[in-house]
């Protein structure tokens, strides 16, 4: 891409942001004639009209919104690039915008950030939490983290640890329903499942991949929140899964109890995922190699 498009790109996405071609102009600072120049030949090297304008605001057009999220990326890739050749690596700074699950980022990761932006002082952080894939592309996100395998792609992948998914009850549900002996008996018994399409679910076991069974679960409850599902269970609903480390005080209390210990599946990796071009990030390397750490010994996922 030639430095002309891509300052072109970089006026395109000030206007947007600025609301109109003078506030971008002065904000350049440029000239008001040019600013207008470099939008209308991006228009014309795309073939499309980018903006609306009219006395008081600018309106993207459809393509124009396109670009404009493109753009956005590329122009960050561009500034990474630049801070790496620039020895910036040594001090992180700047902005990173982290995605995470949502139990995962509320228990295990908000409370680590004060110490992390104590330790570097020049970063920012966006912390999103979804309990989805997000596309690290179109959605701005510098670094994911992802529990399960992760399939072929050409994103970077660092694994950081491993998650164990357990299954539990609570005493009061057990002595109604008695105590499940195999997998074959779950189908028997009042499934809690975490899902956002109610249906039929299937769980995984054994640590042999090749030797695992998958048992199907009609699921009795099913909620789009480990939290409430976790809750349920601990109020006699029935049997859940969930991670070892969202109901280790549940477990050490008495409120849950472990089932089918010696059937559980592999434990599933925790990896980050990042672009290729931010390979020699600063605040990404800062970040991992922060989390990395402070679970070294402490074994917050339950490894």
């Amino acid at each position: 891409m030639a430095m002309d498009q891509l300052a072109a790109m970089a006026t395109f996405v000030r206007a947007v942001d600025s609301g109109s071609l003078s506030a971008a102009a002065r904000s350049l600072p440029s000239s008001l004639t040019a600013v207008s120049r470099q939008i209308s030949a991006l228009e014309q090297h795309f073939g499309t009209r980018l903006l609306v304008r009219t006395t008081r605001q600018l309106a993207l057009t459809d393509d124009g919104r396109m670009l404009y999220e493109r753009a956005k990326s590329i122009l960050g890739e561009v500034k990474e690039i630049e801070e790496a050749l620039a020895g910036s690596r040594r001090e992180p700074s700047g902005r990173l915008r982290v995605s995470a699950p949502t139990l995962m980022g509320r228990l295990l990761i908000a409370p680590l950030l004060g110490d992390f932006l104590h330790a570097c002082p020049s970063l920012s952080v966006d912390l999103l939490l979804v309990d989805r894939n997000v596309n690290l592309i179109e959605e701005d996100v510098h670094l994911a983290l992802r529990v399960g395998r992760i399939p072929d792609s050409q994103l970077v992948t660092r694994k950081l640890a491993e998650v164990q998914m357990i299954h539990c009850a609570s005493p009061g549900y057990l002595a109604r329903r008695g105590e499940p002996q195999s997998p074959s008996d779950l189908p028997r018994h009042d499934c809690l499942v975490f899902s956002d399409a109610p249906g039929a679910a299937t769980w995984r076991f054994g640590r042999d991949a090749k030797g695992g069974s998958r048992i199907r679960i009609a699921g009795r409850l099913w909620v789009n929140s480990l939290d409430a599902l976790a809750s349920a269970a601990e109020n006699g609903a029935g049997i859940v899964r969930v991670p070892s480390w969202q109901v280790e005080r549940q477990l050490a209390e008495g409120r849950l109890r472990r089932l089918l210990r010696e059937h559980e599946p592999a434990p599933a990796p925790l990896h980050a995922l990042y672009q290729p071009s931010r390979l020699g990030s600063a605040k990404i390397r800062a970040f991992i190699d922060f989390l990395v750490e402070r679970w070294r010994g402490s074994d917050p996922l339950g490894r």
